[in-house]
């Protein structure tokens, strides 16, 4: 709650600052631009366009600021930070705004240009960055003085927990963490029983029942075998981990450091995308099968039809599938077997399953059972792109022999993916693992550029017929 509140206030005071910018804007032009050209001072009473751009363009930034994720982690951001984003996000800004509302302006001469855009720049940056701060200085005030704070466990229970907890306690500048005990990861204890919550097989359970924000990792040397278990485990909650220094060998490439005055400690960075590509992936997502479920629907209709007349059975077959985050789900597809065809239990469709129908095989083989999925990826169960859901039977035995895959439920399920397009539909256990493994380097090289890529291998494979 505290977290939506504050998240009110900076979308309040950017409205404020966005709209006195443009009202200053506005009025430099009115009272100096064009009284220049024209040779008088132009009233700005009642004037549509004012009251316009005062409800279009704070619009405009908040969007902006949202499409940087810059409302995301809002009760973890130091000035500084502000200071940089503020500035980036103001330039970009701007820059959009002349070059689609001053530059078709009729002026005197090209330095009313110039000035227009300092004039705005210097307002809004301004404006914007005083707010801000406000905001920031009030935050890191109640965290420093240990009012707010993260949840916050310790994993690992030897020397270097307890000193990190020592240390973390007796700061004379608190950095929030609210620590709630501490978890076990080998049975050798220096801590006391009563500080001891649980084990780090028991992690998820335990970040649901305390309402964790944080984790530090904390182990000793010798448990250092642990760590990537304990990060495959966590890596799909909704938390942020930090880790002491000595431990980058074994994330390579996922930690940062963004506390230079406080405890030394690494924050694993889980992210696969930066948060602007996420924002307009997701408006992708929306757009494309929004269009697709309009224009296609007399292809549903057919298809329907088909699947109907072809064999005894409902037309839309659903199925619980595992998405982001380990949630089951319910996915779509036109029905492509038949009606009691796993009355033995889960199986895998082959090339010479005889429990498809003739219509079957024709849309598995063109992809076209899967444009229902169109309907998850509206719900947000599922994106365009991205690995292929599986159910839970058989998710537990490709992570018995490769538990890597957990890492693919740090993101959402797509119709098509790179696996997709190399192996279609996996027949049996060793070769879902197969395509798991693209999937994976997709998971580590995701962009949109490279969503657009496999959409339009998929279409190809659609077209061509190369579907398994």
């Amino acid at each position: 709650m505290r977290k939506k509140i504050r998240i009110f206030w900076h979308v309040f005071f950017d409205w404020i600052a966005a709209s006195i910018s443009w009202l200053a804007l506005f009025l430099y032009r009115k009272n100096y631009v064009e009284a220049v050209k024209h040779g008088y001072v132009i009233p700005v009473n009642q004037d549509i366009k004012l009251y316009a751009g005062l409800i279009i363009i704070p619009l405009f930034w908040i969007i902006l600021y949202a499409m940087s994720g810059y409302y995301q982690h809002i009760l973890r951001r130091s000035r500084l930070v502000e200071l940089e984003n503020t500035f980036g996000n103001s330039a970009l800004g701007v820059i959009i705004l002349f070059f689609v509302l001053i530059l078709d302006d009729s002026v005197s001469n090209y330095y009313d240009y110039y000035s227009s855009l300092a004039v705005l720049f210097s307002f809004h940056f301004g404006t914007t960055l005083f707010f801000r701060l406000i905001n920031s200085t009030y935050t890191i005030t109640k965290i420093r003085n240990r009012v707010w704070g993260y949840n916050t466990l310790l994993i690992g229970t030897g020397v270097t927990a307890l000193k990190l907890k020592e240390d973390l306690e007796t700061a004379k500048i608190c950095e929030g963490f609210n620590i709630k005990g501490f978890v076990e990861i080998t049975v050798q204890s220096n801590a006391s029983k009563d500080l001891i919550i649980g084990t780090w097989s028991e992690l998820p359970l335990l970040i649901k029942d305390y309402q964790i924000e944080d984790i530090i990792l904390c182990n000793e040397s010798n448990e250092s075998e642990f760590v990537p278990q304990i990060i495959d485990i966590i890596q799909n909650e909704d938390i942020h981990l930090k880790m002491l220094p000595n431990d980058y060998n074994l994330v390579l490439g996922m930690v940062k450091m963004n506390n230079i005055l406080g405890t030394m400690l690494a924050e694993v960075d889980f992210e696969v995308m930066p948060y602007w590509q996420k924002f307009i992936k997701r408006g992708m997502d929306i757009f494309c099968s929004t269009l697709a479920l309009i224009l296609l629907s007399p292809v549903f209709f057919v298809i329907s039809i088909a699947v109907k007349l072809n064999s005894k059975g409902p037309i839309f077959f659903t199925q619980e599938r595992i998405g982001l985050r380990g949630f089951p789900f319910k996915i779509i597809k036109f029905r492509s077997m038949l009606a009691d065809a796993e009355k033995s239990g889960p199986q895998l469709s082959s090339d010479n399953d005889n429990r498809r129908t003739s219509v079957g095989v024709f849309l598995r083989q063109t992809r076209l059972d899967e444009l229902p999925q169109f309907i998850n990826v509206l719900l947000g169960q599922m994106s365009l792109v991205g690995p292929r859901p599986e159910r839970q039977f058989f998710i537990t035995q490709i992570i018995d022999k490769a538990p890597i895959y957990k890492r693919l439920h740090r993101v959402k399920p797509g119709i098509t993916s790179w696996g997709q397009i190399k192996y279609g539909y996996a027949e049996d256990v060793s070769e879902m693992i197969d395509r798991m493994k693209f999937d994976i380097l997709y998971l580590e090289n995701m962009s949109l550029g490279l969503d657009i890529k496999i959409m339009f291998n998929t279409v190809i494979i659609m077209i061509q017929g190369r579907g398994k």
